[in-house]
């Protein structure tokens, strides 16, 4: 905890922290008012309902295939501070079309014809933006902390980005769309004064020219990134788990609306109670291993989201029926419903054992490489978190088009979770030989 303490405080630390937390609170606020508007405004039906949450979340995920070989290129070979400084500017720009799309679809004025599109443009743009974002936030840790911080620098990112993730979810959740359009041009500004005063962490190796090619570079860093085996079981068990989070996310609205009758402000209780629950397992596994990245608690952890998976999809299963008239329960209504403390605390299960197994997967791929390697190994790590990401929001869009329920949709996600363990295990196993496994 005094680790934790000292680097909250050091200006070694804190900027990049308010930067990421502010970074992650703008995308969540203006992904979820879009999410949540369109979910519960527009359209009418869970079918389409599913399908425009999976596309919105394809469409925020496709920039990390495509860009982040050049984007782990960039951060490695450039200053990393000055990225920043470029990268949050950008935010200024994407925030004021977002903005104007939710500002039109407030209005209702051309709603499919520009007010979406644009909204969906932004959404694009932000997934560029943290595409060049992510691997500097990552490599730049172990460049600027000790060898003993960076588990503990890891675990404070990982908390702080879902603590806004949190903030961000309530805001979208309880402030009208109007409100939203000008609070996401206003914490892009802020978020660009904080990311000036990130230290300068300029390039560790031998600069070396940019490869522009996108398909090219992308496979060429992957290859290169995985031949080390416990960087690709790291990479391979945070890529199961991002699928199913992504599975997750995009269903938590429908879920909320069509099987519990639930207001929006419930579906982003729900985003709320699963990023507190990562925020907790990323602090409580800093704490259990004391600073030493291992993989030591990743099979276990994994195997306790999968069962609270189950735990959680079978309250949802026999959630009884509202007996309003076709009306939405509020969080008030909601919350003393007999099922309603089991299902949030299954859900938070979930979250915490997910924050357990994939924290000191992170801290792996940022010093088990060469500092001068850092970014590329995470950009390596988000082309196929990426890939992972797609997927599993096309077999949500898949097994909703075969008619599966929300609910039973969940157990499949569960059955992930095995082969994450697994993963997990062997990944302990090459920790003191590479060669095992």
């Amino acid at each position: 905890m005094t680790t934790t303490t000292q680097l909250i405080r050091a200006r070694r630390f804190l900027p990049l922290f308010v930067t990421q937390l502010l970074g992650a609170f703008n995308d969540n606020l203006f992904k979820n008012a879009m999410v949540l508007f369109v979910v519960y405004e527009v359209y009418h039906s869970e079918g389409q309902e599913a399908r425009f949450s999976a596309m919105a979340s394809a469409i925020f995920i496709i920039p990390f295939f495509l860009l982040s070989a050049l984007a782990g290129q960039l951060a490695d070979m450039r200053d990393k501070a000055k990225l920043i400084r470029i990268i949050k500017a950008c935010e200024i720009g994407i925030m004021l079309v977002g903005g104007a799309g939710l500002a039109l679809a407030w209005q209702g004025q051309a709603l499919d014809a520009v007010a979406i599109p644009l909204m969906l443009l932004a959404l694009f743009a932000m997934g560029v933006h943290s595409t060049f974002f992510g691997p500097i936030k990552y490599a730049i840790l172990p460049q600027h902390l000790k060898d003993g911080e960076v588990l503990s620098g890891t675990g404070l990112v990982e908390a702080g980005t879902y603590i806004a993730v949190l903030a961000g979810t309530i805001v979208a959740g309880w402030i009208s769309v109007d409100a939203a359009a000008i609070g996401v041009i206003v914490v892009a500004v802020i978020g660009w004064f904080a990311g000036r005063q990130v230290p300068s962490a300029p390039p560790l190796g031998k600069i070396e020219p940019l490869d522009y090619h996108v398909i090219r570079a992308s496979v060429r860093l992957v290859r290169t990134t995985m031949q080390d085996r416990r960087v690709f079981l790291a990479i391979c068990a945070i890529s199961f788990f991002w699928a199913i989070g992504t599975v997750l996310f995009v269903q938590f609205p429908p879920l909320a609306k069509n099987m519990l009758m639930a207001s929006k402000e419930v579906a982003s209780l729900f985003l709320v109670i699963f990023s507190v629950g990562v925020a907790i397992g990323s602090m409580a596994i800093n704490a259990l291993l004391k600073g030493t990245v291992s993989a030591r608690w990743s099979p276990i952890s994994v195997i306790g989201m999968g069962v609270f998976l189950v735990a959680f999809q079978q309250v949802c299963r026999i959630w009884p029926p509202h007996s309003g008239t076709g009306t939405l329960m509020d969080v008030g209504i909601f919350v003393v419903q007999p099922l309603a403390i089991p299902l949030m605390l299954t859900l938070l299960g979930i979250a915490i054992c997910g924050g357990m197994f994939v924290v000191p997967l992170y801290a792996f791929l940022t010093t088990f490489v060469p500092k001068s390697q850092t970014a590329r190994t995470i950009a390596a790590n988000n082309i196929v978190n990426s890939g992972a990401m797609v997927v599993g929001s096309l077999a949500t869009g898949v097994m909703t088009l075969m008619g599966v329920a929300v609910a039973q949709q969940l157990l499949v996600v569960s059955l992930c979770c095995v082969a994450s363990a697994w993963l997990g295990y062997l990944l302990f196993r090459a920790e003191k030989c590479p060669s095992v496994g």
